[in-house]
């Protein structure tokens, strides 16, 4: 059994906001505390640096421009935590294309174990990618130390609400969680992306703050009902998604603005719904994170569908940096010589371990 140590981890998502990162105290198995977090906002330049390299892979021109960006924003917001023994580095996806090219992280953890001077955990995704699995998601083993850590004595499920949703059903009474009865994991459907997508083309505005103008409309039910016929709901998990697989502005093309909305969110939870038939046993709880838990029409759809929706907060978490946090455990784990994902949670033929460690 490894000692425990504050491993710091980080992550950069696909949305393009900034870097957030959290230490954890953790062995690799058990999580045993939460330190501090930080955030770090990109610029708009830093920004378009990023989202022009989206697509490629490593050597296309471009890519050493954003991970220069990468890099030096992640360096930085390293560089005010102390206490760090670990970090775990993520770097920013740039293409992700399983059973194909692969998957691409830009950021060299490497560099940056050199420019701060602390052992630097990377390329979580490859090892997987490499031997069949989808490289995604790899929060789902977080997840199960979590589940334990509040000592939730049935299964449950963690929702992430990001622009696609996905969910983890976790059994805690399994010990490991490559355990083959202790995770199933994959993405649900879509979630936020259409919602902000209409708001952007239809009012020019980012997103429907607390979804307050989804509140006001009806959702068009032949539209869930159609959307749900899609043949992704029927595939057997694992499995995952990419950002635009479904066609759901044009879907919505004839309703106003906040019966548009109402739809969307509708068919987010019910995709939610359609997924949770596939869990081995039924759950007791079903806990939210990411952006999507602060969306009150998305919450309410939620409960119409499922029983116990609450935001993860209510379990003393913090939906805002599961993913960094995740990060910091799935280092710790590296360093111990433990798997990071297995094949319930990427459809990977065995459990494997991901992730290179780059001494200063």
């Amino acid at each position: 059994m490894e000692a425990p140590l504050w491993v710091l981890g980080t992550m950069s998502g696909t949305s393009l906001d900034g870097v957030d990162a959290a230490m954890v105290l953790t062995d690799g198995v058990q999580v045993l505390d939460f330190g501090p977090d930080a955030y770090r906002p990109y610029t708009e330049q830093e920004r378009a640096t990023i989202r022009s390299a989206f697509g490629l892979w490593p050597g296309d021109p471009g890519v050493e421009a954003a991970a220069e960006v990468v890099e030096s924003a992640h360096a930085e917001l390293i560089s005010r935590f102390s206490g760090v023994a670990l970090v775990g580095f993520h770097g920013q996806t740039l293409a992700h294309d399983p059973g194909g090219r692969g998957t691409h992280q830009t950021g060299n953890g490497a560099l940056l174990a050199e420019a701060l001077g602390l052992p630097v955990v990377w390329d979580f995704r490859t090892a997987d990618v490499a031997m069949g699995g989808q490289g995604a998601p790899l929060v789902p083993f977080f997840h199960h130390a979590l589940a334990r850590r509040i000592g939730a004595p049935h299964p449950l499920a963690i929702l992430n609400l990001g622009g696609v949703g996905n969910v983890t059903w976790i059994d805690p009474r399994h010990a490991e969680p490559e355990s083959p009865l202790a995770l199933l994991a994959f993405d649900t459907g879509p979630a936020n992306a259409p919602l902000n997508d209409l708001m952007l083309q239809r009012q020019g505005r980012a997103q429907d703050e607390g979804g307050t103008l989804a509140l006001s409309g009806t959702p068009d039910r032949s539209v869930v009902e159609a959307f749900l016929n899609h043949p992704f709901f029927y595939r057997i998990p694992p499995k995952s998604l990419d950002r635009n697989a479904f066609d759901l502005l044009a879907a919505v093309r004839h309703l106003t603005d906040a019966d548009a909305l109402a739809t969307l969110t509708h068919c987010a939870a019910a995709a939610v719904a359609k997924g949770a038939e596939h869990f081995p046993t039924p759950i007791s709880q079903l806990l939210v994170a990411g952006g999507g838990r602060h969306n009150l029409a998305l919450m309410q759809a939620l409960g119409q569908y499922l029983p116990n929706v609450a935001p993860v907060e209510t379990q003393g978490l913090n939906g805002d940096m599961l993913e960094a946090q995740a990060f910091a455990y799935l280092a710790a784990r590296v360093k111990a010589g433990l798997p990071t994902s297995c094949p319930s949670t990427t459809g990977v033929p065995a459990a494997v371990g991901g992730g290179k460690i780059s001494l200063p």
